[in-house]
């Protein structure tokens, strides 16, 4: 069985588990009926288009 040599550092450690906390924002595209920008394989919130077909009654 493995068994580590020396003792990691908590400065190793942490540095080590620091780096799976990144956040990255989910990309955006741009809806073709209106030009706001939406998540991508979803319905446009300001018009209700989705694939080129209207799929949600939005008001005016």
């Amino acid at each position: 069985m493995a068994v580590p040599k020396r003792r990691t550092s908590k400065a190793k450690g942490r540095m080590r588990r620091a780096s799976n906390w990144r956040y990255e924002a989910p990309n955006g595209v741009e809806c073709p009926q209106c030009g706001e920008y939406r998540l991508a394989h979803r319905a446009c919130r300001k018009c209700g288009y989705y694939n080129t077909r209207q799929v949600i009654e939005v008001d005016k």
